[in-house]
């Protein structure tokens, strides 16, 4: 039986996030019915997922400066992923979707970099236990690989799902390392906390320790080549 082991890591930044609303399948704080009902026809698990109320919504308020943010971030992840892991051997466990949703503003830093060192960490830790971690901006329309244009979020937030093995390594392609993490993975339930730090700033020098080289690319930093850049 998987257990959380994330309340063992300190939290000298509670409270830089704000909880709106708990996991919810219609939030009030943020319209999100609408997008959601668009983004079937780019997700195939979505609609059967939301007919039986498995895609959920957790709403939080940001109170606090970026780094501190960014840590709250890491643990709401994390919390959602270790909720996630014992549902997903359940039946319809492979449509659950728990999203945590950033209202609100850091002054000087944009939701773009605030989300994107708490995803890669997720993405790092939970990988290799068959939990995909995305990343979504508000008011940023994404094109997918094919060139499919994916309808512009109402607010950033970051969805927990389970990972769609036969699919979801080919969102990986700037990161080999991690999509071959994801192919193969097996929740042993091991805890994924046991060979890191508990500090958020070591947490983050751990992950950027992770980060693929850069390639020769005359692209610009926010194209897949920089994994924390991009909306993969």
């Amino acid at each position: 039986m998987t257990t959380s082991h994330t309340s063992a890591a300190p939290r000298p930044t509670a409270g830089a996030l704000r909880l709106v609303e708990a996991s919810t399948t219609r939030p009030n704080s943020v319209d999100i019915s609408g997008y959601a009902r668009r983004m079937t026809a780019h997700c195939p698990y979505l609609a059967p997922s939301l007919q039986r109320g498995l895609t959920t919504w957790t709403v939080y308020r940001a109170d606090g400066d970026a780094e501190a943010v960014q840590a709250e971030l890491f643990h709401a992840g994390a919390q959602a992923a270790e909720w996630l892991r014992p549902l997903l051997n359940r039946p319809h466990g492979l449509l659950r979707c728990e999203n945590i949703v950033l209202l609100g503003e850091v002054p000087g830093t944009r939701h773009r970099d605030l989300l994107a060192w708490p995803h890669w960490v997720l993405k790092n830790l939970y990988s290799p236990v068959g939990v995909m971690f995305g990343k979504f901006y508000a008011g940023e329309e994404e094109v997918t690989a094919a060139g499919h244009r994916i309808p512009a979020a109402p607010a950033s937030f970051l969805p927990v799902r389970a990972a769609v093995r036969r699919r979801d390594p080919r969102f990986l392609h700037a990161t080999p390392d991690l999509a071959a993490a994801l192919a193969g993975a097996n929740d042993d339930g091991r805890d994924v906390f046991e060979h890191i730090p508990t500090e958020w700033k070591d947490i983050r020098t751990w992950a950027r320790n992770l980060l693929p080289p850069p390639k020769p690319s005359p692209s610009s930093p926010d194209t897949p080549e920089n994994p924390l850049r991009s909306g993969s």
